[in-house]
């Protein structure tokens, strides 16, 4: 019998409502919710760094991190120790309110998107009816914390990166959009669980033919210049832009905009593998009974955690495998061919679904 998220969760409410008062029995559950979204945030951080420093070793034919802890699995460890006990300095000529205030807006975006988000079978914060829309809208809030970051900061490398990275996201943003909208089409339905469960006989990736596959390359390229990572990282480019819009942060602030990258990669990817790959849902193949039998013993919970490290993978293979584009190549590669790409492809999929053209 599979471990059951949902069912933990179910109980941990009967048993407050037992013993509390309705309203304190849902403020409880509110502070448990944050905690384990923070707790998760943390965690994450430290999984995905690690990860992100083994795959670019071994891309590059050396060991990555190999001293601290065994193979090096407590590096990330040390780096946290290490930003937790450095100051934090605010410069001389900065808006003290917004420079400081900035990291946080970053991170409650990111915070937000995770509600619509299905982690396994019947376990979601807030499965909202408008899922999609609410993810596309909230996501758009972390440039605010960008754009507030360099403006604050008083330093022309900042408020060049948060430009930048302002014109970036907000253009490819279009592209990603467009690419959910595919989904939606098929799916016929904006709710994250209701999209899921229309993947139960295949999921959209398989049987949504060309216009899918051509909405799923998309997506992963606009989402990986959505957070900012190679070869779109030019709000941050090392070599122009000292750190781009996080130059003046240290301490604990600089380690909240690190943090909210490799978060905003497991969302991103989480939201793909929803979408095209079927969330938590197990592989089922038409009428195998014998091999999709097999494939529900697996749970749900390590379906949807390795489809979204496997998204995770591919956008770091991206950066240990492309070179940075230049600002301009950035822009034109967006509104000159996936923005047009992807309209011609909304069409092509509206056809396919009136017509039927799908399994």
């Amino acid at each position: 019998m599979e471990f059951s998220l949902a069912s933990i969760a179910d109980s941990i409410d009967q048993w407050l409502n037992a013993h509390c008062a309705s309203w304190l029995a849902l403020t409880i559950e509110f502070v448990i919710v944050g905690v384990l979204c923070i707790g998760l945030f943390a965690v994450l951080g430290l999984v995905l760094i690690m990860m992100e420093r083994k795959v670019s070793a071994y891309m590059q034919l050396r060991l990555g991190p190999n001293r601290v802890g065994p193979k090096g699995m407590f590096q990330t460890v040390a780096d946290t120790l290490k930003l937790l006990v450095k100051e934090g300095l605010t410069p001389a000529g900065a808006d003290k309110f917004l420079f400081n205030l900035a990291p946080f807006v970053v991170m409650i975006a990111s915070m937000l998107v995770l509600a619509p988000i299905a982690f396994a079978k019947d376990f979601v914060i807030w499965d909202v009816n408008i899922g999609v829309l609410y993810v596309s809208a909230v996501s758009s809030i972390g440039v605010i914390g960008i754009l507030m970051a360099g403006w604050a900061s008083n330093n022309k490398y900042s408020l060049l990166g948060a430009m930048r990275s302002g014109a970036q996201i907000v253009s490819y943003e279009l592209s990603a959009g467009l690419s959910i909208l595919t989904i939606v089409i098929f799916s016929q339905d904006m709710s994250i669980s209701s999209i899921i469960n229309s993947q139960q006989d295949g999921w959209w990736i398989f049987k949504g033919h060309i216009p899918v596959i051509i909405s799923f390359v998309i997506f992963i390229i606009a989402v990986t210049a959505e957070t900012n990572r190679a070869p779109f990282d030019l709000a941050e480019a090392e070599s122009e832009l000292t750190a781009g819009f996080h130059t003046e942060y240290s301490g604990m602030k600089f380690a909240l905009f690190f943090l909210a990258e490799y978060v905003n990669i497991f969302i991103v990817c989480a939201i793909g593998a929803t979408l095209y790959l079927g969330g938590w849902m197990p592989l089922h193949i038409g009428n195998w009974e014998a091999f999709n039998h097999i494939m529900d013993y697996i749970p749900s919970s390590v379906w949807f955690l390795g489809k979204t490290f496997f998204l995770i993978f591919v956008i770091m293979w991206f950066r240990w495998t492309f070179p940075r584009l230049r600002i301009d190549q950035l822009l034109n590669l967006e509104w000159k061919y996936l923005l047009p790409i992807s309209m011609f492809n909304l069409l092509l999929a509206t056809l396919v679904a009136i017509q039927g053209w799908y399994f």
